[in-house]
């Protein structure tokens, strides 16, 4: 997760409070959408941005996952992420996720 979205996402958790985020991801490969869902729960484990040691314990789902999936109306799922299903590994990312999010997710507890 780039420093940036680091940042933006520290500082709407400080406003709005943890128990009222929820990160959505939309990398493309299970390690890095892994990375991502570990930075805005445990915190940054590459110890280069602002969640370095910083435990948000965030909700985090990936945008393929067959949860978020199911939440979204299934026309708008189709038309912007209908065709990404056909080339991510979608077990894989949605099991690198859902394992950090059980893990360590406030949002779920």
């Amino acid at each position: 997760m780039d420093l940036e979205n680091q940042k933006r996402i520290k500082e709407l958790t400080e406003t709005y409070g943890p128990e009222n985020i929820i990160v959505v991801l939309g990398a493309g490969e299970a390690e890095i959408s892994g990375l991502a869902a570990e930075t805005v729960t445990l915190g940054d484990p590459t110890y280069a941005g602002c969640l370095t040691g910083v435990s948000l314990g965030l909700g985090v789902y990936h945008a393929v996952e067959p949860i978020f999936k199911a939440a979204c109306p299934q026309d708008v799922y189709e038309e912007h992420l209908g065709m990404m299903e056909m080339i991510l590994d979608i077990d894989g990312i949605s099991n690198e996720v859902s394992s950090i999010r059980e893990q360590y997710s406030q949002y779920n507890k």
